[in-house]
């Protein structure tokens, strides 16, 4: 289910003393992406999360994309460091997830994940949170496996990072990406070299001090191809229930949301998207529902 994204536009990236560390190469750039991408939708979805007695989460998701109806259900369920996640979809897959949090050492995340019935799909990971570095290491069930290992080393005001991957059976590298990251009070800006060196991305999100306004900018240059792309955007907390946000990219692609908290816990997204370079085109507009209780 989605999570109320308002409170975030108002609280400011924590000092270095209080982060505590660099954290996954994954995080870096991503308090960028998250306003620039997440929540935008142009389908209908609606979420509904329930409790059993025991504590297990129950989720039944159905997203209506054109003529498609998808449906998911996903169980949860929590034995104090030990979480079990069983998400079932329409295509006929079941994809379990297995957590265990500090089990052989503090700060080190054991994560089992297979599919059913996809028999290649089996994959340990290990991610461990230190001070001044964030490893997660993953490797294939199978007999030759894809190894990825990333890093993430620094503190929590500047890190860099490593990502990489290597298919055993060929031996060869299928990907190997770089960043950089740097976070202040009120600012993060991340530098990222992704695909094998293709493309270099750089972001940036900013928080305007005491007004609920938040902007942030993302711009990637393609080596290979020697283009540019770049999306700008902003949210806007309204109220402590009412969020509000809006991007563009250079292609001409304007989208905007507004996302209620109608009830604790409880959010409507309504977004919109127009190509301002084809008014005649329609617009999509996507409603997204999630309630819990």
């Amino acid at each position: 289910p989605q999570t109320h994204a308002a409170p975030a536009a108002q609280a400011h990236p924590s000092s270095p003393a209080e982060m505590g560390g660099p954290g996954l190469y994954s995080g870096i750039g991503k308090k960028a992406k998250d306003l620039l991408y997440r929540d935008y939708q142009t389908d209908h979805k609606f979420t509904l999360t329930t409790y059993t007695a025991n504590g297990a989460a129950i989720t039944a998701t159905s997203t209506k994309k054109a003529d498609l109806i998808l449906g998911e259900i996903q169980s949860q369920i929590k034995n104090k460091n030990i979480t079990v996640d069983v998400k079932a979809n329409s295509a006929s897959n079941v994809i379990t997830t297995i957590t265990a949090d500090d089990l052989a050492a503090p700060g080190l995340k054991t994560i089992l994940s297979f599919a059913v019935p996809d028999q290649k799909s089996g994959k340990v990971e290990l991610q461990y949170l230190h001070d001044y570095a964030g490893i997660n290491a993953s490797i294939g069930l199978t007999a030759n496996p894809v190894v990825n290992l990333s890093g993430a080393f620094g503190t929590s005001a500047l890190a860099v990072g490593a990502d990489v991957s290597l298919d055993t059976a060929t031996k060869n590298f299928t990907k190997y990406n770089a960043a950089l990251s740097y976070t202040n009070q009120d600012l993060i800006a991340s530098l990222n070299l992704n695909n094998k060196g293709d493309s270099l991305t750089a972001s940036y999100y900013h928080i305007v001090e005491k007004s609920g306004t938040a902007v942030g900018a993302e711009l990637t240059h393609s080596f290979l191809s020697n283009e540019n792309s770049l999306t700008f955007g902003t949210q806007h907390t309204l109220d402590p229930l009412t969020l509000v946000k809006a991007r563009i990219n250079n292609s001409g692609k304007a989208s905007a949301l507004i996302q209620h908290e109608f009830r604790p816990k409880s959010l409507c997204t309504i977004s919109a998207e127009v190509d301002t370079k084809a008014i005649e085109k329609s617009s999509k507009v996507g409603i997204a529902i999630a309630l819990k209780p």
